[in-house]
């Protein structure tokens, strides 16, 4: 994106992503038949590498611990051995929270009936491991389940939902000062918007660390970052909240049972062993997978270049390909990027196969995401993100401000009004309500 200043008008060249005109039945078909089967047992597996992993990961903390003291390691300071306790027992929590978010991932698995053919199984399942990981797995599952069929949707879609320029309280656009597409914004304009949302380093790292630490069960309790047409206090642990259809009424208590349950057995392991003791085994790494979650769901859906759609535009295809495949921690290196994918069975490496067919096992979703990359890239859409990690965080926290009022496919604007990017539609049956759309 190159940026250009020229009487008072900041100008920029925008990446032009095309707009899909294909159809479900299009994208399923280039994946092979093979793909769509799921086995108890081998998703069962997965479970119990997971424990193995995290297991292991356990005794080797454990074992190392017994090393730290004057009698086996010589460190100059005294207070450098419980600094040295302190980080190797932080390095365990680390390595235990990513190999539970494989644990949540096949429990999400479970809700989209990927774990197994029988619909008890992966309900079973999915309730037990999302509970011990402080989940209201039915209650996540159904929403989840509406966020899948209304991907990137403004109205319908049931997270990471853009805010739009009158939600936040900025100036109304001004045709005769800014493009309705953000590819060029006067002075003025750019002044007004940034001192209105503010663009200061330190403000988008605290931002964005506040997301990863508190954004999951504030999604839960009350619908931080969720669809804004719910009314205020909406959230998973009511049955009757509007999210929620009557008959799923049980469904919903049953996803609360699990979390009492959850919240008995924390409460008495630290009657029993301590807090400390569940703090460094148990919550640190749970406060871990809730951080990875958020993390990896966020950049799967919030970018750039990601297009969000009005209902005029929207299609269930459309918005199962408004997302990005990205390789978790690849920013680090490609021993990192491997274990990453590895740890979390490429949620974040896979994602648009996933949304174009959930129920497809993480197991296959690999041969399938290149079969359906391939398809994909003779359309001339190409949805690689670059690496999920941190700074990646940071970076889209910074340009992802904002979507304009008006318009029926809208792109995230910066703090200065400009947008990275401006839809491209494929042939000349697309309109957006009046707005000029550049045509190929």
């Amino acid at each position: 994106m190159s940026t250009k200043s020229q009487n008072g008008v900041t100008t920029i060249k925008q990446n032009e992503i095309v707009i899909p005109d294909l159809t479900i039945k299009d994208l399923l078909s280039a994946i092979p038949s093979h793909c769509f089967k799921r086995s108890a047992l081998r998703s069962s597996l997965y479970i119990a590498w997971d424990c193995v992993v995290i297991g292991g990961i356990y005794k080797a903390a454990s074992f190392l611990d017994t090393f730290i003291t004057p009698e086996q390691l010589a460190l100059p300071h005294p207070a450098l051995y419980p600094v040295a306790r302190v980080s190797l027992w932080a390095m365990y929590g680390f390595w235990t929270g990513l190999f539970a978010t494989g644990l949540w991932v096949v429990a999400h698995e479970c809700g989209h009936q990927a774990f197994s053919e029988s619909k008890f199984i992966n309900n079973s399942v999915g309730w037990v491991l999302h509970s011990a990981l402080g989940v209201p797995y039915h209650s996540w599952r159904i929403t989840h389940a509406k966020h899948h069929a209304s991907t990137a949707h403004m109205t319908q879609d049931q997270v990471f939902v853009p805010k739009t320029r009158s939600q936040l309280g900025l100036p109304g656009f001004d045709p005769t000062k800014e493009d309705i597409h953000g590819s060029s914004v006067n002075d003025e304009v750019m002044k007004e918007l940034r001192e209105a949302l503010g663009d200061s380093p330190i403000g988008a790292t605290l931002g964005a660390a506040s997301y990863l630490l508190a954004g999951w069960p504030a999604y839960l309790i009350r619908n931080a970052s969720g669809q804004k047409r719910y009314p205020k206090g909406t959230n998973h642990f009511n049955p009757s909240a509007t999210m929620f259809a009557p008959h799923q009424h049980g469904a919903i208590v049953l996803s609360d049972v699990g979390i009492l349950l959850w919240l008995a057995g924390v409460a008495g392991s630290i009657y029993t062993f301590g807090f400390s003791t569940v703090f460094r085994l148990y919550l640190v790494p749970y406060l871990w997978v809730n951080h990875w979650l958020v993390l990896i769901t966020f950049l799967q859906h919030t970018d750039p270049l990601v297009p969000h759609y009005r209902a005029p535009e929207f299609t269930f295809p459309r918005g199962a390909l408004a997302t990005l495949d990205r390789n978790l921690l690849g920013d680090c290196g490609s021993l990192m990027g491997w274990i990453g994918a590895h740890a979390t069975h490429g949620i974040s490496e896979t994602h648009v196969l996933h949304h174009v067919s959930s129920k497809i096992p993480h197991y296959n979703a690999w041969e399938a995401a290149a079969a359906l990359r391939k398809r994909l890239e003779q359309a001339g859409i190409v949805l690689q993100g670059a690496p999920g990690g941190w700074s990646e965080v940071y970076r889209v926290f910074k340009e992802c401000k904002f979507v304009e009022d008006e318009g029926n496919v809208v792109f995230y604007k910066n703090s200065l009004g400009l947008a990275a990017s401006r839809p491209k539609f494929v042939d000349g049956n697309a309109s957006d309500s009046g707005v000029e759309i550049d045509k190929l």
